[in-house]
């Protein structure tokens, strides 16, 4: 969308400046970082459920604004409404799966989230390209419009209500998700060291810098690959939806582990492939096409949904919501900070060295995966602690996994 609004014909009042375009990018995860800490209040002190609805009504709000107006203070300030409502469902989503979700499929429904996010992202680059720009934003609105109207029929956690002393409640909604009958600190800092190294890796990798600014490696590296802005958005979110795909088909079968330590170390691997071609400006333009491709998906098939599932699943209800607002504010200032000064790093000290330490971090974050990141997949957080300190697997379960297992 950056050439389009740069380009003459733009969908926005006048041709935007590149400067602006660099803030449209990273304004979502600035507002992102306090729009957490809010989320974290609502998610512990009104419920799951009602934060998941106000993503919606912000998702709402957003293409509601570029429908109303194609002035550059109003495109900035949708995707500032929209960083908001991201930043929330990012807080939200996790908990609500992990919380309502058996064990057996956990995995698999926490990687739908991203899946969900990149095939949306595909359908946009699909109707941009087919439909006009006014159309596309009505079939945006749409979508969070109906997921109000639906999700108002779904119940709130188990976990949420057992934490509100609300156990007959608790015990109605599970056996609601379950299609049953109703029936009658020192680990959790490590966990938090754990969550938060990932996430630096999952942030750090480059995969977003890639992705938001993908045109421009496009046009450096085209050759004989001619493809316009579209183009090239529909081929990425092609991959990302592969990707995500690959993750709900793996993660429970690999475990999170294997899978978020081959995608760090491959991306890793094709980052470095990446940077050597800009180092050196030889073997056409399908090594960097591929290399960048291979990033992306690596992205959308485990840096980007694992470490999500992972954090959900080392820390009992009591600290879910606290930590995970405290680590997605933490990548939103990350991220924040990577899209600002990606574009202007590339000029002055060029492509192949910001590529360089993209695939280094990966490259270091495969180690520490391998030797620190414990395997969460069928655990429960007592088992993970207890492998912490040594003890092997716990037979006692905790408030939550009695609630959670009929």
């Amino acid at each position: 969308m950056g050439p389009k609004l740069m380009s003459e014909d733009t969908p926005a009042a006048e041709p935007v400046h590149q400067d602006v375009i660099s803030w449209m990018a990273s304004v979502p995860y600035l507002v992102g970082t306090p729009a957490v800490f809010l989320f974290g209040f609502i998610v512990d002190n009104f419920g799951r459920k009602k934060a998941l609805m106000l993503t919606s009504l912000s998702m709402a709000a957003c293409w509601s604004l570029k429908i109303y107006s194609t002035s550059t203070w109003a495109l900035i300030l949708a995707r500032a409404i929209v960083g908001f409502g991201v930043s929330g469902s990012y807080v939200v989503t996790p908990l609500y799966i992990k919380e309502v979700s058996e064990d057996s499929i956990r995995g698999t429904l926490g990687s739908l989230v991203i899946l969900s996010q990149n095939l949306g992202n595909l359908l946009v680059y699909i109707a941009g390209e087919y439909l006009c720009y006014n159309t596309t934003l009505w079939i945006c609105l749409s979508v969070p419009l109906i997921h109000l109207l639906l999700f108002i029929t779904m119940p709130e956690t188990p976990s949420y209500l057992l934490k509100s002393g609300k156990v007959d409640e608790a015990r109605g909604a599970l056996a609601w998700l379950r299609c049953r009958q109703p029936v009658s600190d020192r680990n959790t800092f490590r966990a938090f060291r754990i969550t938060l190294t990932i996430t630096l890796a999952r942030e750090l990798c480059g995969c977003l810098a890639v992705l938001h600014f993908a045109s421009l490696i496009f046009n450096q590296a085209s050759g004989s690959w001619v493809l316009n802005a579209n183009q090239q958005a529909t081929l990425l979110g092609v991959v990302q939806l592969i990707g995500s795909c690959t993750a709900s088909t793996l993660v429970e079968r690999t475990g999170r582990k294997p899978l978020l330590g081959t995608t760090c170390l491959v991306s890793g691997v094709s980052l470095a492939v990446l940077a050597g071609w800009f180092a050196v400006r030889a073997g056409g333009a399908a090594v960097p096409v591929t290399a960048l491709c291979l990033c992306i998906y690596c992205d959308a098939a485990g840096l980007q949904p694992v470490p999500f599932v992972i954090m959900t699943e080392m820390f009992s209800f009591q600290f879910r919501g606290t930590v995970t607002s405290i680590v997605i504010a933490f990548a939103c200032a990350l991220v924040s900070i990577e899209l600002r000064v990606f574009q202007p790093l590339a000029v002055s000290i060029g492509l192949h060295f910001v590529f360089g330490c993209f695939a280094m971090v990966c490259l270091i974050s495969t180690v520490y995966i391998v030797f620190c990141v414990p395997e969460t997949k069928m655990r429960t957080t007592e088992e993970i602690y207890a492998e912490f300190m040594g003890k092997g697997k716990e037979k006692n379960r905790d408030c939550e996994a009695s609630v959670t297992r009929l």
